[in-house]
């Protein structure tokens, strides 16, 4: 009976404890004028990263957190710290990010949403952020395991960061109809914007391949806070890219050239399809065309997606398909049962850059274009590393 007691005690302190932070963390998050929450399928961590940075531009003191390809902080300055984690990411993360951007007292925190299961977005929302403008890239069917295996669930999904009586920005142009609802049920204004407000000669001041529906996404975010636009586009061209960002290498070697290009962040369907167009139809190829593709054993899921969207959209336009990683057997497997021939594929596995690299190398006559898809993870960094560090960035 003396240690059901004491248990009760120990209980009844932890909810006590519990409570109080709860209402601290209520204040902090409200002490902060300005609380943008970004979400959607792809291009959360560039998007987030643009509007710290035209903020910035602008004037306006913010904390920027990005999960992205890897977990960053960026303070007001622009300068970046990485986010050590002891273990898995969890969502209770941004407790303390929140924690620390109220104690520097900024006008604006931006967070990119890491919440994936549809009931810890509301939680991440709805206790955590209390955004009072919420961005939200695109809808695509990705992590379809836990967020929905159709559109408008996923939709759904996402849209429990849209808050309540906010403004709501997006650059959904397929199915913005999904979307929309949702916000008019929570009495958030909605803002579709259009990807071409931006001009191919505004697109020029980057210094990478930046998507034009992200400028224009976060430009307008920008200009909704009366920032003037010139200043947020600068401030946008100064900021550090995701480390995910499509970026161009350019490597001359034995004579031959090869251009290798970082999609590998573009790791759901629509979206690689879309960078394999964008290449295509704005810079062209030139030369053996070859797709690379990454994969890790526990997104086997999203492997036979990329595998059936190459066999089915872009497998009479390339000349081989490389496969690296784990489980490429399997993947392989895949490749061919969705209508790309055997002589097409080359299976490397688990293995070195340097074995890719010449691998593509030896497929390589005069030039060649390497499209990176399916993942950072696994070999994904390694292999951008190397073919980095021999190379000439466009």
């Amino acid at each position: 009976m003396f240690s059901f007691y004491i248990l009760l005690v120990i209980i009844l302190l932890a909810v006590v404890v519990g409570f109080i932070e709860y209402n601290r963390h209520q204040r902090r998050i409200y002490s902060i004028p300005i609380r943008i929450h970004i979400n959607g399928t792809r291009g959360k961590s560039s998007v987030t990263r643009l509007i710290g940075a035209g903020l910035r531009a602008g004037g306006i003191t913010n904390i920027t957190k990005v999960t992205g390809t890897f977990p960053r902080l960026i303070l007001e300055d622009g300068t970046e710290t990485y986010i050590h984690r002891k273990s898995a990411p969890n969502i209770l993360e941004q407790l303390s990010i929140v924690k620390y951007a109220a104690s520097r007292k900024v006008q604006a925190i931006v967070m990119e949403c890491m919440a994936l299961q549809p009931q810890y977005q509301s939680i991440t929302e709805d206790k955590m952020i209390h955004s009072n403008l919420n961005v939200m890239t695109n809808v695509r069917l990705d992590h379809t395991d836990v967020m929905g295996h159709t559109l408008s669930e996923i939709a759904e999904s996402m849209g429990r960061t849209i808050p309540k009586n906010g403004h709501f920005f997006s650059s959904e142009n397929v199915n913005p109809q999904l979307l929309k609802p949702i916000a008019d049920k929570r009495h958030t204004a909605s803002h579709f914007i259009n990807s071409q407000s931006i001009s191919s000669g505004e697109m020029k001041g980057f210094s990478y391949i930046e998507h034009r529906e992200n400028v224009a996404l976060a430009l307008a975010v920008c200009q909704h806070l009366k920032i003037d636009r010139d200043k947020a586009l600068q401030g946008m061209y100064e900021a550090i890219p995701d480390a995910g960002a499509l970026k161009a290498y350019r490597v001359d070697f034995f004579g031959k050239r090869m251009v290798f290009y970082n999609a590998f962040a573009a790791n759901d369907p629509d979206s690689t399809l879309l960078v394999w167009q964008k290449i295509r139809d704005e810079i062209g190829f030139e030369g053996t065309r070859i797709v690379l593709l990454n994969t890790r054993q526990d997104r086997l899921y999203r492997a036979r997606q990329l595998a059936e969207m190459v066999g089915s959209k872009i497998g009479l336009e390339m000349d081989y398909l490389i496969l690296i990683g784990q489980s490429t057997d399997v993947v392989e497997g895949m490749a061919i049962g969705y209508g790309i021939p055997n002589q097409k594929i080359i299976s490397i596995g688990w293995s070195t850059p340097e074995k890719v690299f010449e691998k593509v190398l030896a497929l390589t006559d005069n030039e060649s274009v390497v499209i990176a898809i399916g993942n950072m993870g696994g070999m994904g960094a390694g292999t951008v590393e190397y073919f980095e560090n021999r190379s000439h960035k466009i």
